[in-house]
């Protein structure tokens, strides 16, 4: 007997995941990239996701008359902007593939690695991730980045990879991890990293951006790196313990000594202006220091429980609809 004919297998959807913010001058180089990709791919299903965070050129409008034409996009309009690592994160709980992969629409990740990474993809690996081997900017950020995914790699509790930003393929098994993930900061790459599944990296030189404005600069890279070392560890807060259990000691040592010195040579006491000015400004400098790392752990104690959505999405463009759908939340 026969079995009945099923069709041709379905083959598996993959979501190419693009955060944009007033990136107008580089979609049409970016979807002629990536549709070539796709078309190099042909046993998988894509779809191109954009999360929008609220751009205020024709970012959007762009995007909508490029669905029109093409149902494998969708985009996703928030009502302002969330931030770049909240932009990744609901990119990626709306991705509807078994695995999403994170590319940024300036195409200084070269979209024509996804073909690697979904071969890594295929041996098993549940996240497969770009190595920044070369990059052309401006010395002291690549500098200060070095020196950023250094000091998070120390702090955290779990290994972060070097030199590796968010161009990254991760897994369904992932994508549905992340759900759990309550934080109002996140730091996604940490936060993957942390999760314990197989990974692997792929070394690739980084290309310098053709078009718009770079979007990271020395503040809004301190601010991840103050929002990955929060998210990945507690690490300082038990430095700054044992700094000052340690501070308390020498100061009991010196109060003694100095009694004794007072009490020994009568009330003689070398004067030394300049130094008492010195260790009061090094003492408050390192009293602040400290209140703003315990501050910054206060805040995300507080934003957390506060709670509210991580994102509000204002305007949603699907591959059924052709007006964008009414205001969501996540």
């Amino acid at each position: 007997m026969t079995e009945p004919f099923s069709g041709p297998p379905q083959r598996p959807l993959i979501t190419i995941s693009v955060p944009v913010l007033n990136e107008e001058g580089n979609i049409d180089n970016l979807l002629a990239r990536l549709d070539k990709v796709t078309g190099d791919n042909p046993k998988y299903d894509f779809e191109f996701l954009f999360t929008d965070n609220a751009s205020t050129d024709n970012t959007f409008a762009m995007l909508a008359e490029k669905a029109a034409g093409d149902r494998r996009i969708r985009v996703l309009r928030f009502s302002r902007n969330f931030g770049f690592q909240r932009s990744i994160l609901t990119n990626f709980l709306n991705a509807k593939g078994q695995a999403a992969i994170e590319v940024d629409a300036d195409l200084q990740d070269p979209p024509e690695l996804i073909t690697e990474f979904l071969a890594k993809w295929e041996q098993g690996y549940k996240v497969v991730y770009g190595i920044r081997r070369r990059r052309i900017e401006n010395p002291a950020l690549k500098l200060a980045r070095k020196l950023h995914y250094r000091l998070i790699q120390s702090l955290s509790e779990a290994p972060v990879p070097l030199d590796a930003g968010d161009f990254r393929l991760i897994d369904r098994v992932i994508i549905e991890a992340l759900r759990q993930q309550a934080d109002r900061a996140p730091y996604i790459r940490g936060i993957i990293a942390a999760m314990g599944y197989p990974q692997i990296g792929i070394p690739y030189d980084r290309a310098t951006r053709k078009a718009g404005r770079t979007k990271f600069n020395f503040a809004a890279l301190a601010r991840i790196s103050i929002d990955g070392i929060c998210s990945q560890s507690t690490l300082p807060i038990q430095y700054i313990t044992t700094f000052g259990f340690f501070t308390s000691l020498c100061s009991a040592v010196l109060i003694i000594f100095y009694l004794f010195y007072y009490l020994a040579y009568d009330g003689a006491i070398a004067r030394g202006f300049t130094t008492l000015v010195l260790l009061i400004l090094v003492s408050l400098s390192l009293q602040t220091l400290f209140i703003g790392v315990i501050g910054e752990y206060v805040g995300r104690i507080f934003n957390n429980v506060r709670g509210g959505p991580l994102t509000i999405i204002a305007d949603r463009i699907e591959p059924n609809t052709t007006l964008p759908e009414k205001t969501d939340q996540l």
